[in-house]
C-alpha cells in the first residue's frame, strides 16, 4: 500500500526529551518543516503502555496529533542488550529514573553485564531501535523502524550524544555515538542514509512520505 504523502509545514514532534527533539529537528529541517515540540505546546505526555517500540510511538503520535490538530511525529527508541535478554529495551528511559540520569542507567547496564561475566566484546552485543510514527489528526498513521547494531564499551566515551550513546560502539566504527557529531550520526540531507537507528527509521519515512 502506498504511504500517505506529507507536505512541508508545521509538524509537532511528540517528545519532551530535549536531546531527541534536537535530533528529529535536524532530520526534518531539510524538508521544509517548522517543527514544534509537544512540550512547547503544553501537551501532556501520554502513558507509554505499549509492549513494543512501535506501539509506544503510535500512542505518542496519535495523542499529539489529536490534541494539536496537526500532523505529529513520534519516536520511541531504546537500547536492547543481547546478554540481558533484550533489556532495557522499551524501558530504556525508565532505567534512568525520574531525574533522567543516564550515567546511572549506563552503570546499571554495565553492572549487570559484569555479573554475567560479559567482558569480551563478543559477549557485549547490543542494538539501538527506533520506531518512528507519523500520525494525522484524522487518525491515519505511518510507522517505520530502524536498527543499528554494535557492542557496549566501558567506561563510556564522549559527551556529544545523549542517553546510552557514550557506551555504544556501532559495528565497523572506532568511535562511540557519544564521540560523533549529529551530522555524522544522521547523514547529510535528503536521500543520504545516516548511521543511527533514528536516522535509519527516518530514511524509510522520508522515502515513503516526503520524497518525490
Amino acid at each position: 500500500m502506498t504511504a500517505r504523502r506529507l507536505a512541508g509545514g508545521r509538524l509537532v514532534v511528540a517528545t519532551h526529551n530535549k536531546g531527541k527533539l534536537i535530533e528529529i529537528e535536524d532530520l526534518v529541517r531539510p524538508y521544509g518543516f517548522d517543527a514544534v515540540s509537544a512540550g512547547s505546546l503544553g501537551l501532556p505526555e501520554p502513558e507509554e503502555t505499549g509492549t513494543t517500540f512501535e506501539a509506544n510511538a503510535e500512542l505518542k503520535a496519535r495523542a499529539a496529533a489529536e490534541a494539536s490538530g496537526l500532523p505529529a511525529l513520534a519516536d520511541d527508541s531504546g537500547l536492547a542488550v543481547t546478554a540481558l535478554g533484550g533489556d532495557p529495551g522499551i524501558y530504556s528511559a525508565r532505567w534512568a529514573g525520574p531525574d533522567k540520569d543516564f550515567g546511572r542507567a549506563m552503570r546499571n547496564v554495565e553492572e549487570l553485564l559484569q555479573q554475567k561475566g560479559a567482558v569480551a566484546p563478543e559477549a557485549r552485543h547490543a542494538y539501538f531501535v527506533a520506531a518512528l510514527c507519523l500520525a494525522w489528526p484524522d487518525g491515519h498513521i505511518e510507522t517505520f523502524r530502524g536498527e543499528v547494531h554494535g557492542t557496549l564499551v566501558w567506561p563510556p566515551r564522549g559527551d556529544l550524544g545523549f542517553g546510552y550513546d557514550p557506551m555504544f560502539l556501532p559495528e565497523g566504527e572506532t568511535r562511540t555515538f557519544g564521540e560523533m557529531t549529529r551530522e555524522e550520526k544522521h547523514g547529510r540531507g535528503p536521500g543520504r542514509d545516516g548511521l543511527s537507528h533514528r536516522a535509519r527509521a527516518f530514511s524509510l519515512f522520508a522515502r515513503a512520505c516526503l520524497e518525490a
